[in-house]
């Protein structure tokens, strides 16, 4: 078992950083808004820490909080410029605050490396420090998606007149799915450039929303446990099935169209649906064979009382 550990450690790692990639997108898609910034705070994340690290003199966990809060800043502020916009057109704002982050990269001169980017920041980070970050994070989430908090949050997606109505404040939900996409997507960007040692502007690109796309489409948009599930089959796939790795972009492309197509939940969502199915069978099956016995034990009914026919009545008023 150690010896799997330490030959796959940066699969794990990699596993890890996608999944909270992936939740940058999820977080806000659950809240029916459809937003990509998750991505570019990635960006803001990573070269924020990497340059705390570089040129502030940090240490690794004050530049990850310092590219996380600010990268969950931005896109506070990002929510609250376009909050107007929705669907197609809130896609496509987000998408090009992603595109303006590399630009910006690219264009930043010695602050940011330029194209060639930052390279010498390597941070002090382990695999447990990294699952503990993440067990949080997703533990936050799992209790969103629990009780009262859990309920608002799927009016608001399903239904925002509706939610309105109940006194539901649409807009604040959808604004803080912007602040907590924007504070995991800094988080991720932050673990991942000092995992790395380097960020370049070639890796905040539009490529970042295509990969947390799939991984959401494939595991399933309805929770957490959906984005986990999609990052381990993106991130291993290529490992199990060698041939995948001259093929990713293609392999890639024919799942998201699959699932799609077949697989609208994901694969969360074809298991939970096949739970639920099979749960009903049972209680079902149960519920026959409890009949079956029950009248089965059952003593048998008494013979009805005969009632005299009509022959045997005298009729009234009649003469003999």
């Amino acid at each position: 078992m150690t010896g799997w550990y330490l030959s796959n450690t940066v699969l794990i790692q990699s596993t890890l950083t996608t999944l909270l990639l992936a939740l940058s997108i999820q977080v806000p898609l659950r809240a029916g808004v459809f937003s990509f910034a998750g991505v570019g705070c990635f960006g803001i994340g990573g070269y924020t820490a990497a340059i705390a690290m570089t040129r502030l003199g940090l240490d690794t966990w004050g530049a990850i909080l310092l590219g996380t809060a600010l990268a969950g800043l931005l896109c506070f502020v990002l929510g609250l410029v376009i909050q107007r916009l929705t669907g197609l057109y809130l896609g496509m704002a987000t998408v090009a605050f992603t595109l303006i982050v590399a630009v910006v990269a690219t264009n930043g001169g010695q602050l940011t490396g330029g194209a060639s980017g930052i390279f010498g920041a390597l941070g002090s980070l382990t695999t447990g420090q990294i699952a503990l970050v993440v067990l949080v994070v997703v533990a936050l989430l799992a209790l969103s998606e629990k009780g009262g908090m859990g309920r608002r949050v799927d009016t608001v997606r399903e239904d925002p007149e509706l939610a309105s109505a109940l006194g539901i404040n649409v807009g604040r939900y959808r604004q803080a799915s912007f602040l907590v996409s924007g504070l995991i997507g800094g988080l991720a960007g932050g673990i991942t450039t000092l995992l790395r040692s380097t960020i370049t502007p070639a890796e905040v690109n539009f490529h970042l929303v295509v990969l947390a796309l799939t991984v959401i489409i494939v595991g399933g948009s309805g929770s957490w446990l959906g984005a986990l599930i999609g990052s381990v089959i993106l991130v291993w796939m290529p490992t199990v099935l060698g041939f995948v790795s001259a093929w990713e972009d293609i392999v890639y492309g024919v799942l998201v169209a699959l699932a799609a197509v077949f697989l609208p939940g994901g694969v969360l969502g074809l298991g939970t649906e096949t739970y639920r199915r099979a749960r009903a069978r049972g209680r079902g099956g149960r519920r026959g064979g409890d009949l079956a016995a029950e009248r089965a034990e059952a003593p048998p009914a008494p013979p009805a009382a005969q009632q005299p026919s009509a022959s045997a009545v005298p009729a009234r008023g009649g003469l003999s």
